[in-house]
């Protein structure tokens, strides 16, 4: 008996599966490829907060999500006995001139109202120490509610916890029995757009790259686009580029730019060996924000998906929401997150 089959073993797919099984489902994820095989299963796992400021219902659900993060991935292990590298280490970026600044030290003010007194966003000075991005203006922002997590480990934590719950992953393919979530990514908004008859979303090509470097407990710094992130096995991922033209799907020459701009950003990484690379297609959104909610005109089955860029940091919030959707009818998805919001 299955009462949720879930499409697409990504950070969706199992988050919503784990959350749904929790809640005493008997759920069913069906991958035609493997665990992460879409942007899933990349390197980077930066858990980041938008800017304090201008404030809207994507902005709430992300805080939401980070906030109850670690408490939902601890949970995570506590049931597949594998860690899932979550480590709230916080965040570091530095400001190029004194109008940055300026504008850094408003966002903390706003921070104070805006993030509960949860945490923290504040201006710092450079301190001198070696693992800090070198600031033009002498002055970081540091945030205390950025987080990382390791991907891989992760997915692996959620499968493992799924499994131990009862639940069932089949790969290849396998009957839909129950409500039916489609978590599939690119795929999934190229589905979506064909039966709508309107482009709901695309993919964007995204590389990163791994490093041996023991940071692990330092924090993570983002320096002019660039995520680079201490992970608890003692790499440091850098990533991620944004491409809307490609010729592959793999990891091409972009990777030698991005390595290039991590070493230019934190000399001390100069010489660090690369042992791993990534590219994945990630699925975005026309609306940019995560894509939730009833599939419309097809009675039973449910969206997951659009978590371009930031699918970790809301995959906690995002998995109960629509747990809630599926299981007891409550919807309390914003409307910017809907799918007909695409229509």
């Amino acid at each position: 008996m299955v009462d949720v089959t879930v499409r697409g073993a990504g950070i969706f797919g199992l988050s919503v599966a784990w959350a749904c099984a929790r809640r005493g489902a008997k759920v069913r994820v069906i991958e035609t490829v493997a665990v992460g095989a879409g942007s899933s299963g990349g390197l980077v796992g930066a858990l980041s907060p938008h800017v304090p400021e201008a404030w809207n219902a994507k902005k709430a659900f992300q805080l939401d999500s980070l906030l109850m993060a670690g408490d939902w991935w601890a949970a995570v292990e506590a049931a597949s006995g594998l860690p899932s590298g979550y480590g709230r280490v916080g965040r570091l970026q530095p400001l190029a001139d004194d109008r940055a600044v300026a504008a850094a030290r408003r966002r903390a003010e706003e921070a104070k109202t805006l993030w509960q007194g949860e945490a923290a966003w504040r201006v710092v000075p450079v301190s001198g120490g070696s693992w800090e991005p070198l600031s033009p203006s002498g002055w970081l922002v540091e945030d205390t509610l950025s987080a990382r997590i390791s991907p891989q480990l992760a997915l692996a934590a959620l499968v493992r916890a799924l499994r131990a719950m009862g639940g069932e992953l089949v790969l290849g393919e396998g009957d839909e029995v129950g409500a039916v979530v489609h978590a599939t990514g690119v795929k999934g908004l190229a589905d979506l757009s064909g039966y709508l008859g309107k482009t709901v979303g695309s993919g964007v090509k995204g590389q990163a790259l791994s490093l041996r470097y023991e940071a692990r407990e330092a924090a993570q710094l983002f320096v002019d686009g660039l995520h680079i992130v201490p992970h608890s096995d003692g790499t440091v991922a850098v990533g991620s580029t944004s491409e809307t033209v490609w010729q592959g799907d793999g990891p091409d020459a972009a990777l030698d730019g991005l390595l290039a701009r991590a070493v230019a950003a934190v000399p001390v990484l100069q010489g660090a060996e690369v042992v791993a690379r990534w590219a994945g297609v990630r699925p975005r959104a026309a609306s940019r924000a995560p894509m939730l909610g009833a599939w419309p005109g097809r009675a039973g089955h449910y969206v997951a998906n659009g978590g371009f860029k930031i699918g970790f940091g809301m995959a906690p919030r995002v998995a109960e929401v629509m747990a809630d959707l599926v299981l007891e009818g409550c919807d309390s998805i914003p409307p910017e997150f809907r799918v007909e919001a695409s229509l």
